[in-house]
């Protein structure tokens, strides 16, 4: 099968979005499938990539290390045409997921979408929320999901709002799924995570909780700090190391300097994709008080390495964590210190049979297998949908039909 996918975020921008679609891609490419990869140009991106087609683009408004293609539609419409594509997967609902289903419906193949994004979370971003609304994403969302194929929805969430919205396209509920491999790592040793954690600043006795996420208001970080000070009133040989980047750092270090904490919360920056694994393993817990999340790779990044998460709960981490040897979830902000102090104090540590029951699940392996499984249902579905359109004749040769039949009588 020749597998088109259409993004606007791919790397070297790095989000759970792109590692979901290489996850995907590397997936389908082991089970011998094709994918080519539609997406906008990137300064930092390399002058030649394999099976990667990349348009003309722009920084997005108020958002600028995401992307947006302002031409070459043209282009990738032909090369999508001569590479003969089975089928076009569109992981954005604007730039080259609108390509997508242009070239989708000039191909008649099917489009399946990947609903990624709740962008009611994000609407403080564009004019900070005052020109667009939850009503025009409610319709928006609703006229691009309705004119796919299929749509893959991560979590439960995510099928829910869409039904909310009034969506009637088939759905399925398919968790993105991650290389565990990389994340169990036997090759890091104790020794090498002892020596993060000293490079860290963190002594042996101390307790590392890890925070890791682009740093943004929707991610909910300030949540975790200001429950912090809590915590270590009960726990002083507690340490926060927060990993990543992103627009609300000095909001956040504000905070921690308002709070007087500077010397038990650091910010790490970005790290190396491949370099990831090392924090999950020198972490004792790993934290997040996130509501905008509709996949959540970071928690099953960090259950494969073997770390225990308290986390904001949604349908989505309850079903996923669900027994207490995996970690624990809280209903409100207000409730992480509380949970987080429980948790530490009562904690009887991983149970790795429990943990072995789980990596399927959260596995490329299952992801690959539920993906294909749904590409398979929706090729048929789209070929009955496009057998009964050339046999229903058009709607106006009907009413000629039934006028004549009329004036016959």
């Amino acid at each position: 099968m020749k597998i088109g996918f259409f993004t606007d975020t791919y790397f070297p921008q790095v989000s759970g979005v792109a590692t979901s679609i290489q996850t995907l891609k590397n997936e389908l490419e082991n089970r011998g499938h094709e994918v080519y990869i539609f997406t906008t140009t990137d300064p930092q991106a390399p002058e030649v990539e394999k099976d990667i087609i990349r348009m003309p683009s722009v920084p997005f408004v108020s958002f600028t290390d995401r992307r947006i293609v302002v031409r070459g539609m043209w282009y990738a419409y032909l090369i999508a045409k001569e590479l003969e594509l089975d089928l076009i997967h569109t992981h954005t609902e604007f730039g080259t997921g609108i390509l997508g289903k242009m070239v989708g419906k000039k191909l008649r193949i099917p489009v399946i979408h990947t609903y990624h994004t709740m962008y009611e979370d994000y609407l403080h971003y564009i004019a900070k929320g005052k020109v667009v609304k939850p009503s025009h994403v409610k319709y928006f969302s609703r006229l691009f999901v309705n004119h796919s194929t299929g749509v893959v929805c991560p979590s439960k969430r995510v099928t829910d709002t869409l039904e909310r919205y009034g969506t009637t396209t088939p759905m399925r509920i398919i968790p993105t799924g991650i290389d565990i491999q990389k994340f169990l790592r036997p090759d890091i040793t104790p020794d090498m995570t002892q020596k993060l954690r000293e490079d860290l600043g963190i002594a042996e006795d101390q307790l590392m909780l890890l925070s890791l996420s682009r740093l943004s208001y929707e991610k909910n970080i300030q949540a975790l700090i200001k429950g912090f000070p809590k915590i270590l009133a009960a726990f002083p040989q507690a340490r926060l190391v927060v990993v990543g980047k992103g627009p609300y750092l000095e909001e956040l270090e504000k905070l921690i300097a308002d709070l007087n904490i500077e010397e038990f919360v650091q910010f790490v920056g970005e790290v190396d994709n491949a370099e990831v694994a090392y924090y999950y393993k020198a972490a004792d817990y790993f934290i997040s008080a996130s509501h905008s999340e509709t996949q959540g790779l970071t928690y099953i990044e960090a259950m494969s390495a073997g770390l225990q998460s308290v986390v904001m709960g949604n349908a989505y981490l309850e079903q996923l964590i669900n027994h207490p040897t995996l970690g624990c979830t809280y209903e409100t902000e207000e409730d992480f210190a509380d949970c987080m102090i429980d948790y530490m104090q009562n904690n009887q540590g991983m149970d790795p049979i429990i943990l072995k029951e789980k990596l399927y699940e959260i596995s490329a392996t299952c992801f690959g297998d539920s993906m294909l499984a749904f590409y398979q249902d929706m090729i048929e579905y789209h070929q009955q949908k496009l057998l009964v359109k050339e046999m229903t004749p058009p709607i106006d040769k009907i009413k000629v039909r039934f006028t004549s039949k009329f004036q016959e009588k």
